[in-house]
């Protein structure tokens, strides 16, 4: 099988080791076989991109905005294609791994317009005849680290924003999702950017993170991922001798609030959307419903029917609404913390029972737990499956209470129809983003994304607040 390579300095480099991609919708199929960096490889990619540097610099906004514009398109034309590939190796549903790929495609196109329109200011001093300019520069060379779950989005809402500014990137994707991350690189390689503006390298943290978070010539460091990886990345970029730049987001445990005046069939599918698709393996899954009283026991019979009847099976099968748990080692996380749920005292109410379906994969019957104190450890630690905890609670203030209650500060969202609920909820919510009436899943690419608390540290992802990272702001005074 042919070996996937990584991609350094503008050139397919080959490494001394390599990883079977596997399909956790079928554990005998073979993805491909993807190179694993050395130390040595991501020294010579941090090296190849701050050669790049200058003239990454010396692009014009046209030249930078034309090259991801024609990366965007690229990768939209080809989203049945790559769509396939992702839920292949990822575990998605197949429609759920093409929408992604459409998203990764917008998100370059969005940041080509937004090559184009970095502004600066010039004001006047407060001493006669000097003037100020304000102007944004990029930083330099970028690591830029990211997780299993969103092979394609997360990559381009990273990479994106790097090349738009002017930086240089290197990318290291999660080991088990090679396969997308080299299909995207790919597509970038043939972009007109200098040689080493982009580069790629496969492999696992331990061999070389400590390269892409301590080395002198990485300015910047941008992780996504568990918050316990989230804090060591931070100890490794802060404790280098030259401090990086650092952006983090680091997951949540998201409450969904249902209040008695709810419109109970949309509570109901949004907490099925939240909870359980995409396998629950989402930073921003509910994994924390809290319903009042007064529908409680409605909430809890309406959706166990809508669980009863989701369909878990292969990504690539059609009908399928629910695939596979990424790996063998995320499986065995969840299978914990189910018996760690009951021995709290929770009650399973439904699921959590490892099904066989006509291939071997790592498939996990949704899970629900009811009587849940919000103290319990399911209800406080993120899972990362398709795991929900129902909290029942007397009224408005108390589900508010709990909601804020968690190490975590994500996603937060309300069902109500009370506007004065829901206003209350947006401002009162201790979250980087409030949903009302929508699932804390699921959010637009052109608008900041990122939380509170031990969810996200550093400037925010996605849209024009993109720029506060990956650009530094340079003040000159200028005498006339």
């Amino acid at each position: 099988m042919t070996v996937h390579r990584n991609f350094i300095g503008g050139e397919w480099i080959a490494a001394a080791n390599a990883a079977p991609d596997i399909n956790p919708s079928d554990v005998g199929d073979v993805v491909g076989e993807y190179a694993r960096a050395s130390r040595a490889d991501a020294d010579m990619a941090i090296a190849a991109a701050k050669a790049a540097f200058p003239a990454c610099g010396r692009m014009t906004p046209q030249a930078r905005a034309d090259a991801l514009k024609t990366i965007g398109d690229e990768v939209i034309a080809r989203r049945d294609e790559l769509g396939r590939l992702l839920s292949r190796e990822e575990g998605k549903p197949l429609a759920d791994g093409v929408a992604e790929v459409v998203r990764a495609g917008q998100i370059f196109s969005f940041f080509a317009g937004e090559a184009l329109r970095l502004v600066g200011e010039k004001v006047a001093s407060t001493r006669p005849g000097v003037t100020v300019e304000i102007t944004r520069e990029p930083v330099g060379v970028v690591s830029l680290i990211t997780p299993w779950n969103f092979p394609i989005a997360i990559p381009a809402w990273k990479i994106a924003p790097a090349l738009a500014y002017g930086n240089c990137v290197v990318f290291k994707p999660a080991d088990l999702v090679s396969a997308t991350a080299h299909a995207l690189a790919e597509i970038i390689a043939r972009a007109a950017f200098p040689a080493g503006a982009f580069n790629l390298v496969m492999g696992r943290g331990a061999e070389i993170g400590e390269a892409l978070l301590s080395h002198d010539d990485v300015a910047a460091v941008s992780f996504t991922g568990s918050a316990a990886t989230g804090r060591k990345v931070a100890e490794a970029a802060v404790a280098a001798p030259k401090m990086k730049k650092l952006q983090l987001e680091m997951g949540g445990k998201n409450p969904l609030v249902v209040l008695d005046d709810a419109d109970l069939e949309l509570a109901v599918e949004a907490a099925a959307n939240g909870a359980f698709y995409q396998t629950g393996q989402r930073c921003t899954a509910s994994s924390r419903l809290i319903v009042t009283a007064g529908i409680h026991d409605r909430f809890v019979e309406a959706l166990t029917a809508k669980t009863k009847a989701l369909i878990v099976d292969d990504a690539l099968k059609p009908g399928t609404q629910i695939g596979p748990v990424v790996d063998e080692a995320q499986l065995d996380q969840d299978l914990r913390y189910l018996a760690i749920g009951k021995d709290e005292g929770a009650k399973l109410h439904w699921g959590g029972e490892r099904l066989n379906r006509d291939k071997q994969g790592f498939y996990l019957q949704p899970a629900l737990f009811v009587g849940v104190d919000n103290a319990m450890r399911i209800a406080r630690e993120e899972i990362f499956g398709p795991v929900a905890a129902i909290v029942r609670v007397k009224d408005y203030e108390e589900a508010l209470a709990v909601a804020n209650d968690t190490p975590y500060g994500l996603s937060a969202g309300i069902f109500t129809t009370s506007l004065k609920h829901a206003t209350h909820f947006q401002r009162n919510s201790e979250a980087g983003m409030v949903m009302v009436n929508v699932p804390t899943a699921g959010v637009d690419y052109h608008v900041p994304f990122g939380g509170r608390k031990a969810s996200s540290y550093g400037p925010r992802e996605q849209g024009g607040f993109a720029v506060e990272f990956y650009t530094s702001v340079k003040t000159s005074y200028v005498l006339a």
